[in-house]
């Protein structure tokens, strides 16, 4: 289970790493194609957003591969659960169910991650 558990964490690292840098760092307008839910926010909300993606993107991994303060594994599972609820409640008011289904599983893999790293897999 602990192998898998980071096989969790790394995609999900990647996944919101380089997401949340890409909502970051690039001009509202250039992401309106990629991510069509912006036209809803201001730029700072996008890129705050972003920041904390790449936040909970970077806390699946590093926390837990360098030692230090591992328990910052399982808040990012946390956090990223939280991000993936809002997200969802975001894509059902503008009616986009196919990324309710993506926010769905993101959250379910960013939970089992808090829960394995809490519990009988935890460092």
């Amino acid at each position: 289970m602990n192998v898998f558990l980071w096989i969790v964490q790394a995609f999900l690292g990647a996944s919101f790493a380089g997401s949340g840098l890409i909502k970051a760092t690039r001009p509202k307008d250039k992401l309106l194609g990629m991510f069509p839910w912006v036209e809803d926010f201001s730029p700072g909300t996008v890129r705050f957003i972003g920041v904390m993606g790449l936040l909970g993107g970077l806390g699946m991994i590093l926390p837990a591969a360098t030692g230090i303060a591992p328990v910052l594994t399982p808040l990012a599972g946390v956090g990223i659960a939280l991000l993936m609820v809002l997200a969802a409640d975001v894509h059902i008011r503008r009616k986009e169910s196919s990324s309710v289904v993506v926010n769905a599983i993101l959250l379910m893999l960013a939970v089992l991650v808090a829960w394995g790293r809490f519990g009988p897999y935890g460092w």
